[in-house]
Parts: structure tokens; sequence; C-alpha cells
């Protein structure tokens, strides 16, 4: 059974279902999408994400495009360079907001460290990197955001539309106004910035009352983010990354992904020098990283990998790490 938003929540975001059918009575999806499409759309995902296809009509033709959203993911901050793309979140002010943030939910980040594995240090980071401990949740419609970029961003047009279905499908499953939630540009949510399918997915009623809240509640946000990278493959007290020398005109290549996938003995054998602790057998992934000196280059454990699980980009792993380790990660 599905675990329901809490009463504080519903108040500021909810209104009954039967409300907002009557008040759009008329669906006007081509307001977002054509005809065509949505039907489209609802054929591949209503019945399989268990929501009711008219919920959806009504809910997208209440949809706008926004030009802002489609500027903003055309223009990431993950598409700086790392030495860029770190001040954002390595600023004292930050810093010294994840230290109070540490402080002030120590009960939660121990139960969470000790519920799910993940460092208290790893958990505050992700949410300092990702709202700034809360004060920066996001100002869109995270209907619009989701629909703006599931039918007019062609790239990304599949994976965003999936994201809408999840959508929808909580709307319905909790009761929700789909245009009352509020979200980043891409349509993520709550401290922690889940999109509708980890939500789903991994979202944990931390303090055990009953209710799943990632938007105001911080114990059930530091355990959501929690259970998302122990789900994900967290493993305690292991490394993350390691600072190496590579050999003489080595040239990187962008890989596929940071999954660990050459052993540190094949690696010495191509000159890198790698600290003496991390044995051959080990397998890694190579990063390299525009830093303020120069090229930087790690070898990436399993537990980079899994960071890459909640954002793809090395940059955020990287700034997530070294926040961490700024708020007392070993």
């Amino acid at each position: 059974m599905p675990i329901p938003i809490p009463m504080r929540l519903r108040h500021l975001m909810l209104v009954g279902l039967a409300a907002f059918a009557s008040v759009l009575t008329t669906p006007t999806p081509a307001q977002v999408v054509g005809r065509a499409e949505l039907e489209s759309f609802l054929r591949e995902h209503a019945h399989r994400k268990g929501f009711d296809a008219d919920l959806a009509r009504r809910a997208l033709g209440e949809a706008r495009v926004s030009q802002g959203i489609l500027d903003a993911i055309r223009r990431p901050a993950e598409a700086k360079p790392w030495h860029q793309y770190r001040q954002i979140f390595m600023q004292p002010e930050r810093i010294e907001a994840g230290r109070a943030f540490m402080q002030a939910e120590a009960r939660a980040l121990a139960q969470a460290e000790t519920r799910h594995g993940v460092a208290a240090p790893v958990i505050a980071a992700i949410i300092g990197v990702e709202t700034f401990y809360g004060r920066s949740t996001g100002k869109h419609r995270v209907l619009d955001a989701l629909a703006t970029l599931g039918f007019h961003h062609p790239p990304r047009a599949s994976f965003f539309q999936a994201e809408l279905a999840e959508f929808i499908a909580l709307c319905a499953q909790q009761g929700l106004d789909p245009t009352h939630p509020l979200g980043s540009y891409a349509g993520a949510m709550g401290l922690g910035q889940f999109m509708p399918s980890s939500y789903r997915a991994y979202a944990v009623d931390g303090d055990s009352d009953g209710t799943i809240d990632i938007w105001t509640n911080r114990t059930d946000a530091i355990h959501s983010v929690a259970n998302y990278l122990a789900r994900h493959g967290w493993e305690p007290e292991a490394p993350v990354v390691v600072a190496v020398e590579p050999p003489a005109g080595w040239q990187a290549q962008k890989p596929k992904d940071f999954k660990p996938a050459v052993s540190i003995g094949s690696l010495r054998k191509q000159g890198f020098v790698v600290p003496k602790q991390h044995g051959d057998d080990t397998m890694v992934s190579v990063i390299a990283l525009d830093g303020e000196a120069g090229q930087e280059v790690w070898l990436g454990f399993r537990n980079f990998y899994v960071i890459t699980r909640y954002n793809r980009s090395p940059l955020y792993a990287m700034a997530v790490l070294q926040l961490a380790e700024a708020l007392g990660l070993p």
C-alpha cells in the first residue's frame, strides 16, 4: 500500500482530484502536445504506470511549454570546466551551511548511516550540492518541466516522457493535483531533488511517522538519499577516488560511464603512479578533469560510480566528494 504524503504538505500542495477534474471539463492538450502524440504517450504509459488516461489528459491540458526550461537544460552547470564547476559548491558559505545542517540533523544522519551504510557527510553533501540544504528546491511546476522536456526537447524526449508518466502516476497514487508541486527545470523534487521515478522507487519514511515527505521533512530526505545510494551499491567505508600521476604523453578518453572496468595493476603497467595501498586487482575507472593548474587525473572506485547514478556527471560526483570531505569525510 502506498505511503501517503503528510497532511501538512497536502495543505500546501493538494486539491482533490475530483475538484481538479470539475474545473478542467474540457481538455486542451494541444497547449503542450498534439493530440496524436498525446494519445501515443497514453498508450505507452497509462496502463503500465497505473494511472487514468483522463487524468493525464486534464493535467497536460494545464501544462505550459516553458522557454526558460528549454534554455536551462541547454546550458547545464555540468558543461563548465571542473575548476569553475567546483567553485559553485566549495564556497565557504555552502561549507558552513553544511556543518550547521550536520549539527542540526546529527541524529537523523547517524541513524541513516547505521541503517543504510552511507557516511553522513556524503548524505549531507548531496543535499548541499542539490539544493543548498533546502534553500533552493526549484521554482518550476514539475508538470511544466517534464511536459516541456518530454515533448519539446528531442535529445531526451523519451526519458522525460517516462518521468512525466511516473509523475502522473505519483499524483494519482497520492491524490496530488499535478499542477501544484514545484521542482527544478528538469522536474526534480525535494531536498534531494528526486526525479519522479526515483521518488517512487527510493524515497522512504525515515522517521517512521507513516508518511514520506522529501520536501519539508529533513529526516525523510536524509534517509531517502542514503537509501538511493545504498540501493545502487554503496560500499561502507570504502574509498571513492584517489589522485594519480598518469604516464607521460597519456591522452584522456571520455568513458561511456564510470563503472570500474580496468584494474589498477594494468594501469601501473601503463606507467600510472598509484598509491601503494591500492591493490593491483582493484577495479577502477579513470577520470580526467580540467583543474586550475591543468589536468587532474583520478581513479574512481565503486563508490564514485554509485554517486554518478545520482547524477551521471563526473564533475557532480567529484563536487559531492570534496564537499563531503570538507564536512568531515575521512
